[in-house]
């Protein structure tokens, strides 16, 4: 029988489970339905192994539930990085490693019989050709090992690329790297750099810093390159309230990758994309998604980005509506009440927040948006934060009119003496 290990095989399982049980904290131990009970207590000791600083325990009728309680305005380094550090290696990856570094080490450049002649004659190691080559080239595309052709054959050599180098030679680089180690963007390569070197980022606090969405760094690789290949990508996505079972559930997707959305207000990451076979646009939450994979070429790409940029201009958040690629939008105009002189706070949000939208003054004290976009509902979830100044509201779909009208009407009733 195995016994438990810290380390991991499969990262998508991982991701799933810190995601369902430790970040959204609303399950208990009765609530999993993948494999065996065994598992949940593995799952849940190799995650408190990682952050068990960091753990929230809350006791129900339902049973225990365990969550992840972070102030990220407190702590310099977000703690789930540590599952990108978890990967389990055989040991022949570890074996081979070392002796490929120990090899190179002298800086001369050999080609790939050599390096097995030299596993096999000075460290007694036998390997064949095609599990070296697979490595050396793993190494290539990590950037640890270069290649250089001579003749017909490839010659390898260890990068002279060294991270004490730079940080040496340009004032303030290990500054901006503790910086950009806590970023959303991948913060987790910035973290890497700096375990490797033995430095911790001892500067910087960001008070609003969603860490939740570092699980997600995993998919961006694929989906740039596939934006910078103009490919088509597959991947698989699940409603998180529909979810049923972590390998089964969900939604196989085949899309053309434009962008990469990144919610000012919650920390969200969306993948905006266009799906040929309903000939329209849309954007799917990242973590919402499973593996991304890279598929052909998209031939008719570059006027495909044209009709989105088109597009872009007419979302408010990151939903197209239910229109095809292309398609006239009805305007909307929001009257808004802010008093100049007494509140310039309000009209500077207005300039600030306003968007794809437009903004001019109508009257003492009176400021009209017009919002020619998709889906003014997303335009009227942000209208609800001025209620109050709302002076008036015309245009776009009586149904998001009376929506609007609607909820006002529920408040009244939930609010008033009567």
């Amino acid at each position: 029988m195995s016994g438990f290990s810290e380390l991991i095989k499969n990262f998508d399982k991982t991701r799933d489970y810190v995601r369902d049980f430790f970040i959204y904290g609303c399950k208990v131990r009765s609530d999993f339905d993948r494999k065996s009970i065994r598992t949940y207590g593995d799952e849940k000791r190799r995650v408190e192994s990682w952050i068990g600083d960091y753990m929230r325990y809350d006791d129900s009728v339902r049973g225990r539930s365990v969550s992840i309680s972070v102030d990220s305005g407190h702590i310099p380094e977000n703690p789930l990085y540590n599952a990108y550090y978890s990967k389990s290696f055989t040991d022949n990856d570890i074996r081979l490693h070392f002796l490929i570094m120990d090899i190179l080490a002298d800086g001369r450049s050999i080609n790939l019989r050599e390096i097995t002649d030299i596993l096999n004659s000075d460290y007694g190691q036998f390997f064949d050709e095609q599990t070296v080559r697979n490595k050396l080239k793993e190494y290539i595309e990590e950037g640890i090992i270069v290649s250089e052709k001579k003749g017909k054959t490839l010659y390898y050599s260890l990068s002279g690329h060294r991270t004490e180098d730079y940080l040496s030679r340009f004032k303030g680089l290990e500054d901006a790297l503790k910086y950009f180690s806590e970023t959303q963007q991948f913060g987790i390569i910035g973290n890497s750099i700096l375990r490797s070197l033995g430095k911790k980022n001892d500067l910087f606090f960001i008070k609003h810093n969603y860490i939740i969405h570092t699980l997600e760094d995993i998919l961006i690789p694929e989906i740039l390159e596939a934006i910078r290949e103009k490919r088509y990508i597959s991947f698989r996505t699940f409603s998180g309230r529909r979810r049923k079972d972590g390998e089964l559930a969900g939604n196989e997707n085949q899309a053309v990758p434009m962008q990469l959305l990144v919610s000012v207000q919650t920390g969200r990451r969306y993948i905006a994309a266009y799906i040929p076979g309903l000939k329209r646009f849309s954007a799917f939450r990242l973590d919402y998604m499973k593996t991304v994979k890279k598929g052909s070429v998209y031939t008719d790409y570059d006027r495909m980005k044209e009709k989105y940029e088109n597009n872009i201009s007419h979302v408010f958040g990151v939903s197209f509506g239910m229109r095809k690629d292309t398609g006239t939008v009805s305007p909307m105009r929001l009257t808004v009440f802010a008093d100049e002189e007494t509140e310039p706070f309000i009209v500077e949000r207005l300039e600030r927040e306003k968007r794809c939208c437009t903004i001019e003054k109508t009257g003492e004290h009176l400021y009209t948006l017009t919002a020619d976009v998709f889906d003014p509902n997303e335009l009227m979830h942000w209208a609800k934060t001025f209620i109050g100044r709302i002076v008036s509201i015309e245009g776009g779909s009586e149904a998001v009119r009376e929506k609007f009208y609607s909820d006002i009407r529920k408040m009244k009733r939930m609010y008033s003496d009567e």
